[in-house]
Parts: structure tokens; sequence; C-alpha cells
């Protein structure tokens, strides 16, 4: 069975949205992309006013609230139909809660063919993207680069520290069409 959902996971300013560009350029079949981002952004902007929502702390902490968690499940379980209907789906994620996200997501994807990859990137080279950025409450970088990985199991896992989206894109590209998965 071939791949039919690639989950990359991986703390802000990682890479990781760089990746899911590359590997739509590289792999030789379409592929969807969906992030953590598509869900915020496509929550009404009282969510993130609302402590039962998505908040972010002035620290880069971000802390999420029931409805967030409802919201999120609805989210999964869609990207999941649209595995089962035959779209083959890249998904950049934000693992928060580590093991426990990841296994939201397990719990989903049952019966599809899923490559989790875990995207690294050292804290210090992840800070400097953010502020480059722009866009990030500063901090979130730093406070996320190891915690989204704490119990998460890959089946493969890149470093963007000093290898370029690109590179990394077409080792996991390599992967999924040497049939490893």
């Amino acid at each position: 069975m071939t791949t039919q959902v690639i989950v990359l996971n991986g703390g802000s300013s990682s890479g990781k949205s760089g990746i899911v560009r590359c590997l739509q350029s590289v792999l030789p079949d379409p592929w969807l992309a969906f992030g953590v981002d598509t869900l915020v952004d496509a929550m009404p902007a009282s969510m993130r006013a609302t402590d039962s929502g998505i908040e972010f702390a002035p620290d880069g902490e971000v802390v999420v609230g029931a409805e967030f968690r409802r919201l999120e499940a609805a989210w999964i379980e869609g990207i999941a139909s649209m595995g089962r209907a035959g779209a083959r789906i890249v998904v950049d994620e934000v693992f928060l809660g580590g093991a426990a996200s990841q296994q939201r997501w397990q719990k989903a994807l049952v019966g599809l063919q899923v490559l989790w990859v875990g995207v690294r990137c050292d804290s210090a080279v992840a800070a400097a993207r953010e502020i480059a950025r722009g866009d990030r409450v500063t901090g979130m970088a730093a406070a996320q680069a190891e915690v989204v990985h704490h119990g998460v199991v890959y089946d493969l896992e890149v470093d963007t520290t000093r290898r370029e989206s690109l590179d990394c894109a077409r080792i996991i590209a390599d992967h999924i069409t040497r049939g490893v998965t």
C-alpha cells in the first residue's frame, strides 16, 4: 500500500511549511496541503479571545481550550475522510501535547497508510527565523522546539537546522517512492 497521508510535526518556524511546498513539487502525484495554521485561520477571531479557544501568550506559549479541541477533532476527521476518499494529503502540524497529539491523529487516520515525519530544528535557528518572519509571537519557536517531539514516534526525521526545505522534501519523497512506509 502506498502512503496516503504525510504528517509533518515540528515546532513553530522549524521549516515545515517550506517542506510541504517542496513536497508538492517533487512528489509525482498531486498532494493537498493542510496545516494547523489553516485551522486557526479558519476559526472566528472570537476564538482567539476566549479561554475555550486558542490563546497565544506574550512568552510564546500556546494554550488551547475545549472549544478549540472540539473544532480540531472535526478538522482532523475531515482530513482523514479526504484521505479515505482518495486524496493524498500532507499535514503541517505542531503537536503541542506531544504523544497525546499524535494519538488523536492516529485514531482518526486508522486504515490509512501514514508517514510520520519529525521536523527538527535547533531552537536558536528557529528563533531567528521567527524574528525574521515577523508574524509569530516571539518565544514560540524556542518554547516548541523540543516539547512537540516528546513521546512522538516517527517513521522518519529531518533536521532543517542546516538543510534546505527542498533537500528535506527529497529525503521524504525518496522514503515514499522506495515504498519504505
